[in-house]
C-alpha cells in the first residue's frame, strides 16, 4: 500500500497521551516507551517491569538532562487473558516487547471515540495529537505497519495476534492485506517502529479531551 492509498482511507491519524505531554514530545518526537527508556537511562528492574509487564497506571521518568515524561498505562491489558490468545509461541512479555517498540495511532474518529469513550477513559482528560496521514507515511513509510485489532487490549473477546498481526505498509495493497485477513478486518491501528522524532512536521492539531466523555 503507497502513503497515498493509506491517505485516501485514512486521511487523519490519532495519538492519546496524557494531558500536557505535546510539549515534551515536541522536543522530544514521539518515542516508543523503548525509546524513552534508552533516553532515560533506565536499566536493570524497572526497565524490565516497564517493558514486559502490565502498566496498570501512568509511569513518570525523571532525568537530569532530559527532564519528566509520563509513559502510559496499559490497564486495558490482561497478561492471562494474553496467554490464551497469542500465536506462534509468544509470550504476554515477548507481546508488551513488541508493543513497546512501536508508536501507536488510532486510523479513525471512531476509533478515537472508542478509546476516550472506554471505561479506563472516560473519566479522565486526555490529550489527542492529530496526525496528517499522508506526510507521516511518506515520511516513515518504510517503518509503518498495518494493525487490524486493538492490540492494546484484552478487554471482552481478545483477538488472536502474533508477529503478523503488524503488516509492514508497503508489503500489499489495501485488497490484498484485505484478502490475507480473510476479508474480515479493517485498519484499527497504524503503528510506526521505535520512534517518529520529527513529530511537528506532521502534526496538524492538538487538544485536550474533558473528563465528561462517555461511551
Amino acid at each position: 500500500m503507497t502513503p497515498e492509498e493509506l491517505a485516501a482511507r485514512h486521511p487523519r491519524l490519532y495519538h492519546v497521551t496524557e494531558p500536557g505531554a505535546w510539549a515534551s514530545v515536541a522536543q522530544k518526537g514521539l518515542l516508543s516507551t523503548t525509546r524513552l527508556l534508552d533516553l532515560f537511562e533506565i536499566e536493570a528492574e524497572l526497565r524490565i517491569r516497564i517493558e514486559t509487564k502490565r502498566r496498570p497506571a501512568a509511569v513518570p521518568l525523571e532525568h537530569p538532562t532530559h527532564g519528566r515524561v509520563i509513559i502510559n498505562d496499559n490497564q486495558p491489558l490482561n497478561e492471562k487473558a494474553l496467554t490464551c490468545c497469542l500465536d506462534g509461541g509468544l509470550t504476554p512479555a515477548d507481546w508488551l516487547r513488541l508493543l513497546n517498540s512501536r508508536v501507536f495511532f488510532l486510523a479513525s474518529e471512531e476509533g478515537l471515540n472508542r478509546l476516550l469513550g472506554a471505561r479506563f477513559n472516560r473519566h479522565r482528560p486526555r490529550e489527542v495529537i492529530v496526525i496528517n496521514t499522508l506526510s507521516l507515511a511518506t515520511a516513515h513509510a518504510e517503518r509503518i505497519e498495518l494493525c487490524p485489532i486493538n492490540s492494546g487490549s484484552t478487554l471482552r473477546k481478545a483477538a488472536r495476534r502474533g508477529l503478523d498481526t503488524f503488516t509492514p505498509l508497503l508489503h500489499h495493497s489495501f485488497k490484498d492485506w484485505s484478502k490475507h485477513r480473510g476479508r474480515r478486518d479493517q485498519i484499527l491501528e497504524i503503528t510506526v517502529r521505535d520512534h517518529v522524532t520529527d513529530i511537528t512536521h506532521h502534526m496538524i492539531d492538538v487538544f485536550q479531551t474533558s473528563s465528561e466523555i462517555t461511551s
